[in-house]
């Protein structure tokens, strides 16, 4: 069976935000006003953003200061608590181990949202709409059967959104090795923000399989998962500053 995970190298990461990019491009993320950012509503499926050091001393004084960064997209746990307050089965954990959505069955109700113990899951309190500009690279992958790319997104107003490690991505390079007939392969299946990452900080792959990077580097000594205690077992694995 496959379980498909990221690990993510922070010793690596340099911040440059490429993978939040590569990642609302790849999928359609609506820009909001600023109004709507302020309160909180933007969109940011893999969000980078710093945090103190706890150290006076390796911090340094202004201006010569340091900081650490985090990136976090969903963290695709193996016990999600956002699947089981779901009281119409909207978000789900598939056999393969990532946590969906369907848009089509939410119904707005954002206990998802508040049982996500990351603040990684996002609701639409306006219909998504883009600049003419930005409507130009729509990316006609992720738009459901009856979406396209003169329509609206399928994740339209009053309902939860969140990363899905592009699982379109998936869907093609299934019907891709079908087509060429060979069998798939897991390195077939590369998430856009694994694909852009400019430090190579970001590793995807199938965490059951012994021989995959991740599986070899979520055993590394440096190797931690966010929120550890608190029991979802996240797919989601970081390798710790050295």
């Amino acid at each position: 069976m496959t379980s498909w995970a990221m690990v993510i190298d922070l010793d690596k990461c340099v911040a440059c935000q490429g993978c939040s990019i590569a990642c609302r491009q790849e999928n359609n993320l609506p820009a909001v006003s600023p109004e709507q950012a302020e309160k909180g509503r933007a969109f940011r499926w893999n969000d980078v953003f710093p945090f103190p050091i706890n150290d006076p001393e390796a911090a340094g004084e202004f201006p010569n200061v340091k900081v650490h960064y985090m990136t976090r997209p969903c963290m695709h746990c193996e016990n999600p608590p956002c699947t089981k307050v779901c009281p119409v089965q909207a978000t789900y954990r598939d056999e393969e181990g990532l946590v969906r959505q369907d848009y089509n069955r939410c119904i707005g109700c954002r206990f998802c949202t508040v049982a996500c113990p990351y603040g990684v899951r996002h609701f639409n309190w306006e219909e998504p709409q883009w600049s003419p500009e930005l409507a130009r690279h729509i990316n006609p992958d992720t738009f459901s059967v009856s979406g396209s790319a003169e329509g609206p997104s399928p994740r339209a107003k009053g309902v939860v959104e969140k990363c899905t490690f592009c699982i379109h991505r998936l869907h093609k390079a299934r019907a891709k090795a079908e087509e060429e007939g060979r069998p798939f392969r897991g390195e077939d299946y590369v998430p856009a923000c694994v694909e852009t990452c400019t430090a190579r900080a970001r590793f995807f792959g199938d965490l059951d399989d012994p021989n995959s990077t991740v599986s070899r580097l979520a055993h590394n000594s440096r190797a931690f998962r966010l929120l550890e205690d608190v029991g979802t077992h996240p797919k989601v694995i970081y390798l710790q500053e050295g």
